[in-house]
């Protein structure tokens, strides 16, 4: 069985962003916060590494994966 990466879920971190947007039917937009979301200052490419943009497009993958969407 292939081993699985597991990601930082940091309320406001990268994987949680990509989760959160697609959770909320957002665009895919790679970011994620310094500190708590929307509390904190943004970091958005060219400031993030490509682990930081793949954690937030494995967070978003997954929100998709799962099929769970807010309902409005």
């Amino acid at each position: 069985m292939p081993k699985t990466k597991t990601y930082d879920e940091r309320h406001g971190g990268p994987y949680d962003r990509g989760g959160a947007d697609s959770w909320y039917r957002r665009p895919r937009n790679p970011h994620y916060f310094v500190g708590g979301s929307y509390n904190s200052e943004p970091i958005l490419p060219p400031q993030m590494t490509q682990a930081e943009i793949d954690a937030y497009n494995a967070g978003f993958d997954a929100g998709e994966a799962s099929g769970d969407h807010k309902e409005w």
